[in-house]
């Protein structure tokens, strides 16, 4: 009896372990466990030392309620640095899309090197954020750098990028639109899903080259085009890397992006309490926008299910 008893209790504990719930949970452990380490955690303490006057190094801990947020609306570099960002942002995201979308069109085409030309115009995407590429991006920009020196070839003047204040901040915007590899690649999908007998039929009607464009395949790639704006308006408005090492927010902050202004409060200040405040801001100021982007879609993006 003991024996049947314990047999029964195996089999249930056997399929208990091989259950596809069991299963699952095991092998999406290390991510919930990266996830709740290494995310989850680190947000819900800066959300807390967002209340606190709390600096590295510093054990004691001083809750100060919504002081940092007050002290937010008074910061001239922040309000500087916040309408940098947004300049940045609204004209990188839509270049970049558009180079990435011309760059589609092309490789879309049938060659025998295609893949090789995606990986190329894919590459710096994944290298662009580099400490390497920036210097290399500095370089390029300097006064006796190749832009300059190709200008002085054709007669023209040299520009001092980096010492302009209203020019600073272009460079950094050039090397986002040309890390435009990862939405190339999601346009280039989008592209050869849509069905050839709209363009044959449209054709048929008479239609040129730019009447298919903007009557068939803006329409047909519009939900593509909302998830890269989406995607690439979030990741603008982390840049750090470039303005860090090419021009370190200057000249005068001109290009104090936020990203980096919050990294300078952080750890050149020490006022942690005060840059996770400002990291919660700049939440609530990319999720109004996102929101509107989400809000305004409805008027642009197409669908097939709103046709049926």
């Amino acid at each position: 009896m003991g024996t049947a008893t314990s047999n029964s209790s195996k089999n249930t504990f056997r399929k208990w372990i091989y259950s596809d719930a069991v299963v699952g949970h095991v092998f999406a452990a290390p991510f919930i466990f990266g996830f709740v380490v290494f995310s989850l955690v680190p947000i819900l303490m800066s959300f807390y030392y967002s209340f606190t006057d709390f600096s590295l190094g510093n054990k004691q801990v001083i809750f100060i309620g919504l002081e940092n947020f007050k002290s937010l609306f008074g910061d001239e570099v922040l309000s500087k640095s916040l309408l940098k960002t947004l300049q940045y942002v609204l004209l990188s995201v839509p270049l970049k899309l558009a180079f990435a979308l011309l760059v589609a069109f092309i490789l879309v085409k049938p060659s025998k090197m295609v893949s090789i030309y995606r990986s190329l115009y894919y590459l710096p995407s994944l290298i662009g954020g580099s400490v390497a590429v920036a210097l290399v991006w500095k370089q390029l920009f300097a006064r006796k750098g190749l832009f300059n020196s190709i200008a002085k070839e054709i007669g023209l003047s040299a520009i001092n990028w980096f010492g302009d204040e209203k020019l600073a901040i272009y460079p950094l915007i050039l090397m986002s639109a040309w890390q435009f590899g990862s939405s190339m690649i999601i346009f280039a999908a989008g592209l050869k899903e849509i069905p050839v007998s709209y363009y044959e039929a449209a054709e048929v009607d008479g239609a040129k080259g730019w009447q298919k464009f903007f009557r068939i395949t803006l329409p047909c790639l519009s939900p593509i085009v909302l998830y890269n704006l989406v995607m690439q308006t979030i990741s603008a408005f982390m840049t750090f890397t470039q303005a860090f090492i090419i021009t370190g927010g200057g000249p005068n902050n001109a290009t104090m992006l936020y990203a980096l202004n919050v990294y300078n409060q952080a750890f050149k200040y020490n006022k942690m309490g005060y840059a996770c405040a400002m990291s919660w801001f700049m939440l609530v100021v990319m999720s109004i926008i996102t929101f509107l982007i989400f809000k305004t879609s409805k008027f642009w993006v197409f669908s097939e299910a709103d046709q049926s």
